[in-house]
């Protein structure tokens, strides 16, 4: 089977996975407590993944990755369009976890489910050796990119951006904060972001998705 017939065969049994409603990793009690729907872009072409955490509501009833204000300022962030965010030339779009969580008690999104990196991350990695930079959107995504390279805090890891891009490594690996609006704060306590590290980001997205 050709290199992207295999992509096109991997992206179909994502979209059919049930292992957190079936055979979730905690046993009954912890599993997914709506159908799944997971939620990935695989390329054969392009250069640039973006690493997410996982869908939102929104997300997860529309089916498209970033459909949401948090897409909107992360295009904002890549100074894309919608055009350009969606066009799968351009970005492969892939999360840790590919099915909304559902809510904790306090109304925020969980965490990203336990059973879906461990059976699809490095598979959907290996898919696409195409990809020159990794775009690590949080937490989770930083702490499975970076692995003991990735500092204490996210805050320290994003700080530290440079280390993680201006390497020899392929891929790069571009840490970034959720762009959800409940890190306004953040952005505020923390401007050499949008100072320093943004305009470094735009200008590496606009060469590669040339």
């Amino acid at each position: 089977m050709a290199w992207k017939e295999e992509l096109q065969a991997l992206g179909k049994a994502i979209a059919a996975c049930r292992i957190c409603r079936d055979a979730p990793l905690r046993g009954e009690a912890d599993r997914l407590p709506h159908e799944p729907r997971p939620v990935a872009v695989l390329s054969a072409t392009a250069r640039i993944l973006i690493a997410g955490q996982a869908p939102g509501l929104r997300v997860h009833e529309s089916g498209l990755p970033f459909n949401d204000a948090s897409g909107d300022r992360l295009r904002q962030w890549l100074g894309v369009d919608r055009d350009s965010f969606y066009n799968p030339d351009h970005f492969a779009i892939v999360p840790m976890g590919f099915c909304f969580p559902g809510y904790d008690a306090a109304g925020s999104d969980l965490p990203p489910r336990r059973e879906c990196a461990p059976l699809w991350r490095q598979k959907t990695i290996d898919a696409m050796p195409q990809i020159e930079l990794v775009l690590t959107v949080g937490q989770y995504a930083q702490a499975w990119h970076l692995g003991p390279a990735r500092m204490a805090s996210m805050t320290e890891t994003v700080s530290q951006w440079r280390r993680y891009l201006l390497t020899n490594q392929s891929p790069a690996v571009l840490p970034l904060p959720h762009p959800s609006w409940r890190n306004g704060g953040w952005l505020k306590r923390n401007p050499w972001f949008e100072m320093e590290l943004l305009p470094v980001l735009r200008e590496r997205v606009k060469i590669l998705v040339s």
